[in-house]
């Protein structure tokens, strides 16, 4: 299981990078791109999203750094509010706290 977050910056990231070796844009409006998608991810996840999710497994690893726990379950298993259920041979969940979160430009 991919975040969608994840399959969606990878995707933007491989057709900004693919205009700027292209010369269609610059590095500097991809960056700029990536920072607004960044922000409106948050905010539609911040106020569009009312979903909760539980998730069990086996905790292999877990590591906290700069106020972000990162956490690598085996055997995982997601169950959404409404009943739906998915279990993954391998999940990783990283997690900070809201009022610590600043976005960071990201670099090309």
């Amino acid at each position: 299981m991919v975040p969608l977050s994840t399959i969606s910056s990878r995707g933007l990231v491989e057709a900004l990078d693919e205009m700027v070796l292209n010369g269609t844009i610059s590095s500097l409006l991809a960056a700029k791109v990536l920072k607004q998608f960044d922000k409106s991810f948050i905010e539609a996840l911040r106020t569009k999203v009312h979903s909760k999710i539980r998730f069990k497994g086996h905790l292999d690893s877990y590591r906290y750094c700069d106020n972000v726990w990162t956490f690598d379950l085996k055997n995982a298993s997601f169950k959404t509010d409404n009943g739906d259920m998915q279990a993954v041979d391998r999940a990783k969940i990283v997690a900070c706290d809201a009022a610590c979160a600043t976005i960071k430009s990201r670099q090309l």
